[in-house]
């Protein structure tokens, strides 16, 4: 195992110690609970939105903390989920009097632990949830009750924290967000496998011709092992059951979310772009927004996963609003 680290116990703090000396603009960081926050907050009467969920996503989460996105991401150890303790700390530094949104990707740890924080904070601080569950490759898995939360996490959090910034309320932000969670679906592949730096050794083994189709983003198997082919054909595979799952049908309009896994450049994601407007534009279905990038990562997987977002004019209007964080910034 190669990786750029000191200690695998330092990895986690470490890391988030950089992101604040890296944008001490935009966030600080509460290195004891290991917590990303927006600086300035909390807005009063602006409902806070916080997400959290193991490292080795990166940017997610802590890359999406500042103006139109998160005001708290809390990170746990390398594929771990955070304490409830934690997000107990990260919705009350955040609560501004209008409540909390707490932004949950379907996995049981996440689940339970953001219910435990709610509980915790029951009384003081009014907190809504919505869990994203847009990943079609699998139904149910080994960490799961239901579909894995994947690729739509980012754009939740993206036009969801621009409707807090409009100053709705916790309703209309919790609606906003499970409007975009139901309209959004993703599948993704890899050409390798991740490497925990805990454990030191890949999470499963790939042939030089092998590729994964469905993996989840903590490195778990797929739907099933195929040959290495041209990424046309990948596209292919990923693209048809997410336009079928959300029954997209010629004139729908929709983002395309273009995601490398941690490991694959962008010479490549562009490629798969080409493949994925292409499958689109033959369906009838035109993209009027685009991603592409290293967004929602697992460590330095190679490989992709392509989600789509069935768009309107609101939905629209609230991607294109401004945003600065870390990760992501347009319009401010």
């Amino acid at each position: 195992m190669k990786k750029l680290i000191n200690r695998v116990d330092d990895v986690v703090p470490e890391s988030l110690e950089g992101v604040g000396l890296a944008h001490p603009d935009l966030v600080k960081i509460d290195l004891e609970h290991k917590v990303v926050l927006r600086v300035g907050g909390p807005r009063q009467g602006k409902v806070g939105l916080v997400s959290g969920g193991g490292s080795g996503h990166e940017p997610l989460h802590g890359g999406f903390v500042g103006l139109g996105m998160l005001d708290a991401a809390c990170a746990g150890n390398v594929f771990t989920s955070p304490t409830p303790d934690q997000m107990e700390f990260a919705t009350r530094a955040v609560d501004g009097g209008a409540g909390v949104l707490h932004i949950v990707k379907n996995y049981t740890g996440d689940v339970l632990n953001f219910q435990m924080a709610a509980d915790l904070v029951n009384g003081d601080v009014e907190v809504a949830s919505v869990v994203t569950n847009d990943d079609v490759a699998v139904q149910d898995s080994l960490y799961t009750a239901g579909r894995r939360g994947v690729g739509a996490t980012v754009l939740v959090e993206k036009i969801a924290g621009a409707k807090a910034e409009e100053g709705a309320t916790l309703d209309g932000v919790r609606a906003t967000a499970e409007k975009v969670n139901a309209n959004a679906r993703s599948m993704g592949m890899a050409l390798t496998s991740c490497i925990v730096p805990a454990a030191g050794t890949p999470t499963f083994q790939l042939g030089d011709d092998e590729i994964e189709i469905g993996i989840g983003i903590h490195g778990e198997p797929g739907r099933r092992r195929e040959k290495l082919v041209p990424v046309d054909e990948i596209a292919a595979t990923l693209v048809e059951p997410i336009v079928d799952d959300l029954a997209l049908s010629q004139g729908d309009d929709v983002l395309a979310f273009v995601n490398s896994m941690g490991g694959t450049p962008l010479i490549e994601l562009y490629i798969a772009f080409r493949s994925v407007a292409s499958l689109l534009a033959d369906r009838g279905i035109s993209i009027s927004r685009s991603l592409v990038g290293p967004y929602i990562t697992s460590l330095e997987m190679a490989g992709f996963s392509v989600t789509l977002l069935r768009l309107d004019d609101e939905l629209k209007r609230l991607w294109d609003a401004p945003v600065h964080t870390p990760a992501l910034r347009w319009g401010a």
